[in-house]
């Protein structure tokens, strides 16, 4: 195969300083495999919305110190035209060359004059986010790749409310990094310039103090907390720093901790993936749930923001999806907060236009406000920080998605496991109080609200530029030629986030979409199902998600059956319009 010459010349810069020998060692032995050069070098590492996140290796695709480097002087000099006061925090997670990464930034924006908090033990995300607002900083720096396999690490920014960047600042810091095309551009300090600050575990307490306030039952919890049996994963991640003294400081302090999993480690050596969307997850973790005859099951993805749970439920290890898990939370700060006369005035559920529907309706009954966001937290954190700005504005009560992340309280902007760790156990402790579990608690929400079900599916594709160009092909296969039945059911509407506008089909009509554009479809069918298409923001995949509901079922059993029936029958019918 032969190498484009503009690539080719690409590498080339990197066979001399400033770039280290064993980077030049690599790259050479890249020369020797062209499609691997091509990909390394064919872009440069896309710093996108929230960030960059990609494969660790040598090229101008790949996430490394010289592109860490790049992107962090783009940041400066972004901060540095904003006459900010200059102050980022920086923290990083268990990632192989996390900490190392999280240096190199240190490094940068020292030799650009701007203060750095550096968090210099392993911290999970939310944290990071916390940080940001309680040292009053302009910006905050996390070194994770989440829950992403362990060849994978990522750079996300916050701005000064503790938030992922959003408009008009993300595309600002993009157009400084895209400036920057010469390493002579990057200015570089070393790790002793008094600028850096370097602050170990001095935020704990600040955090743990931060979130008390938002216990609902905090003397019942601490007199009754011994009696939930609650069994601890971290999935070699972040979450072991910090998750068990939370859960303590609550009351729950019978935790027993999957000892070989809340050990920090890269390469995440007990599991295939650190991702608690993935039931092959919790093999160790359910293990151990049996052994000591636990409540309640916890996991925490690497970077401590998604949260994944399972409960003993007549004896037997229940998993629950995110949408499960957000719909319990939901009804749960609805319920008793009304019941307890602290419910705020405005109070308001946020969440995200490919989560489920049940939230919608739990929000309704409880005449709770309930709006509705483009997938990516970022769009929750940037929603409260709105609200807070305007004092006639929404209390934000609680925010989820159906990818395991959820918040409660606004101490953080970004989704928040350590948080819901301990809400989660509380809600257990009040189920099991009343002789019941998570999983009565659902099916009560079920007999109430009726039955919704969701599934999603994930087409993986090449890494790459040929993965990206198929993925778009697909996407705009879709747009020229609209679906009008899928499985034999006719569709109603159409939403098109790109083009911000809503189709209706019979009769024809179109309408504005409020939320800003991007590249998701979504089709309503006329049995009130949905099916929602968008690229992955951090992967080379398409995610569909479908849903429906029975407004009423013989039994649950049946009633999970039919609509999973249903659901699958959808999907088999709509991936053969996109293979």
């Amino acid at each position: 195969m032969a190498i484009p010459a503009d690539i080719q010349k690409r590498a080339e810069a990197w066979l001399n300083s400033p770039f280290d020998p064993d980077t030049q060692n690599q790259v050479r032995l890249l020369m020797q495999k062209p499609q691997e050069l091509i990909d390394a070098f064919f872009c440069d590492l896309s710093f996108g919305t929230g960030g960059m996140r990609g494969l660790m290796g040598v090229g101008t695709n790949r996430l490394n110190i010289y592109t860490i480097q790049r992107a962090t002087q783009g940041l400066a000099n972004y901060l540095n035209q904003q006459k900010k006061t200059g102050k980022v925090v920086i923290g990083f997670d268990s990632r192989h060359h996390s900490k190392e990464f999280a240096e190199e930034a240190a490094k940068v924006l020292a030799a650009n004059q701007i203060q750095v908090f550096l968090i210099n033990e392993l911290r999970p995300t939310p944290y990071i986010s916390f940080a940001c607002r309680f040292m009053q900083a302009d910006a905050a720096i996390m070194i994770t790749a989440s829950h992403n396999p362990a060849q994978y690490n990522g750079y996300k920014v916050y701005w000064s409310d503790g938030g992922q960047v959003v408009p008009p600042h993300d595309t600002g810091i993009m157009q400084e990094v895209e400036k920057i095309s010469q390493p002579s551009q990057i200015h570089l300090s070393n790790l002793s310039n008094p600028v850096i600050q370097q602050i170990g575990n001095s935020l704990d307490q600040p955090y743990l103090q931060a979130i008390a306030p938002l216990q609902v039952f905090p003397e019942q919890d601490h007199q009754t907390g011994k009696d939930l049996k609650i069994t601890y994963t971290s999935l070699h991640g972040t979450g072991s720093t910090i998750v068990p003294q939370a859960l303590t400081q609550w009351g729950f302090d019978q935790i027993y901790l999957v000892k070989q999993q809340c050990q920090p480690d890269g390469s995440f050596p007990t599991v295939a993936f650190p991702n608690p969307e993935y039931k092959e997850t919790f093999t160790m973790g359910l293990k151990y749930m049996l052994d000591t005859k636990s409540d309640l099951l916890i996991a925490t993805d690497p970077d401590a923001d998604r949260i994944g749970i399972a409960v003993l439920h007549h004896n037997k290890p229940t998993l629950l999806d995110g949408n499960q898990v957000a719909a319990i939370c939901a009804d749960y700060l609805c319920e008793v907060l009304s019941l307890e006369h602290k419910m705020p005035a405005r109070a308001a559920i946020v969440t995200t236009i490919v989560s489920t529907q049940l939230l919608k309706s739990i929000a309704k009954r409880h005449k709770i406000a309930y709006r509705e966001v483009l997938t990516g937290f970022k769009y929750i954190g940037e929603l409260i920080h709105k609200w807070e700005k305007s004092q006639e504005s929404y209390h934000f009560l609680f925010g989820a998605e159906e990818s395991y992340g959820y918040l409660i309280g606004t101490h953080a902007r970004d989704k928040d496991a350590i948080v819901m760790s301990c809400l989660i156990a509380e809600i257990a402790l009040y189920a099991k109080r009343q002789n019941q579990t998570l999983q009565d608690r659902l099916e009560k929400i079920y007999q109430t609200y009726g039955l919704f079900q969701e599934k999603q599916f994930s087409m993986d594709f090449a890494p790459g530029k040929e993965g990206m160009e198929k993925i778009e092909e697909i996407m705009q296969h879709l747009r020229q030629n609209p679906l009008k039945t899928i499985a034999g059911i006719d569709v109603l509407y159409i939403e098109d986030y790109q083009k911000r506008i809503r189709f209706t089909l019979e009769p024809k009509k179109e309408e504005a979409l409020e939320l800003p554009s991007s590249n998701v479809l979504v089709f309503g069918l006329k049995d009130q199902s949905r099916l929602i298409i968008r690229p992955s923001g951090t992967e080379p995949k398409i995610k569909i998600y479908l849903s429906t509901h029975l407004d009423s079922y013989s039994s649950l059993e049946q009633g999970i059956d039919q609509c999973q029936t249903h659901l699958n029958t959808l999907l088999t019918s709509f991936k053969q319009f996109i293979v």
